[in-house]
């Protein structure tokens, strides 16, 4: 395709990044939507209480390093519709529960059966001394998509509000430069990568804000040396995969370049970042996974039903191939690491 014929299709058609933030966050977006992200998609928080209370444990730890202040700080990140901030409270024990200043942050309306002592906001708040824990945020963060063209150029993807897709100018700039680091592209057409860069910038932004304490991201996610060669744009719509439509219809997601994050600026001077799986970061927190023995069965039926059930939820949060291989990126701030 010359690049006049693309001037001329690509009229009514917009980069992705552009596209999804309408179709997300505007005024009809899907995210604005009465029944929340729960209504179409399964996360950790909606598959057991056990996640809440593993985050919860992972708030204690921070408060423990930060020296039990007088106020510590819990920001949900991304709050759907307050599942998880409400679930952590009811978790903390009662001497650190009546220290902890509760925010959860999204742009839709506050839910009528949130806790009162929550602050629902749209924006994170200025200063955070605590654990801010941003579960399923960073990959509904809009980004641009590049694909290889047929002479081997890296271009924008453009797209329409019914989801068909022109291809637009050459990548450049900074976005030219984060695929060269993060995600290099060869010159196979129709090789696909997500721009991260504006991930990276959210990331960087809320670290920002944390005085001291614990910055957490738990997403989907991929590293530089397993990067899809066609990229994870996807849609979802009533707990299905569809196509990505952006229309307001589904969510429009796509994982997340984790390790780019990780590298924050340096002149931070923050501690090391964590990368791991949240296999790992659940176990560590205390998630017990193991069936309970069959003598309880005889001499507690109802105790044994009740702990089978606990081990058949905690099973899914750590399984492989789902929950379990979501990626946890942990930023320390001004502390030690809680979960080394």
């Amino acid at each position: 395709m010359t690049d006049e014929a693309t001037r001329e299709t690509a009229e009514d058609a917009r980069g992705w990044r552009a596209a999804t933030e309408a179709a997300l966050y505007g005024p009809d977006g899907f995210y604005r939507r009465p029944e929340g992200p729960a209504g179409h998609f399964r996360t950790s928080v909606h598959a057991s209480g056990l996640f809440a209370e593993a985050v919860a444990e992972l708030l204690c730890r921070v408060d423990e390093a930060l020296g039990r202040p007088e106020t510590l700080d819990f920001v949900d990140m991304g709050a759907g519709r307050g599942e998880l901030v409400t679930g952590v409270l009811a978790a903390l024990p009662a001497d650190v529960a009546a220290r902890t200043r509760a925010y959860a942050v999204e742009i839709a309306d506050r839910p009528s059966r949130l806790p009162d002592r929550v602050t629902w906001l749209a924006e994170l708040p200025r200063t955070v001394t605590g654990l801010l824990f941003a579960n399923e945020w960073l990959d509904n963060v809009p980004v641009d998509v590049a694909e290889v063209d047929a002479a081997g150029t890296p271009r924008l993807v453009l797209v329409r509000r019914d989801g068909t897709e022109v291809l637009g100018e050459r990548v450049s700039g900074a976005d030219a430069q984060w695929l060269e680091r993060w995600w290099p592209l060869g010159t196979e057409p129709g090789q696909r990568a997500e721009i991260g860069l504006p991930r990276d910038q959210a990331w960087a932004s809320a670290v920002a804000g944390l005085q001291r304490g614990l910055a957490v991201a738990v997403d989907y996610a991929h590293t530089v040396r397993t990067r899809p060669p066609f990229g994870t744009l996807t849609g979802f719509r009533e707990g299905r995969g569809t196509a990505p439509v952006p229309d307001g219809s589904c969510d429009i997601t796509a994982h997340v370049a984790l390790d780019a994050c990780a590298a924050l600026d340096t002149a931070l001077r923050l501690p090391e970042p964590l990368l791991c799986t949240q296999r790992d970061a659940l176990r560590a927190l205390g998630l017990i996974t193991a069936r309970p023995p069959l003598t309880l069965a005889s001499t507690h039926p109802a105790a044994y039903v009740r702990a089978l059930s606990t081990a058949g939820e905690a099973a899914e949060l750590v399984a492989s191939g789902g929950l379990g291989d979501f990626g946890w990126l942990l930023q320390p701030v001004a502390v030690d690491n809680p979960l080394r």
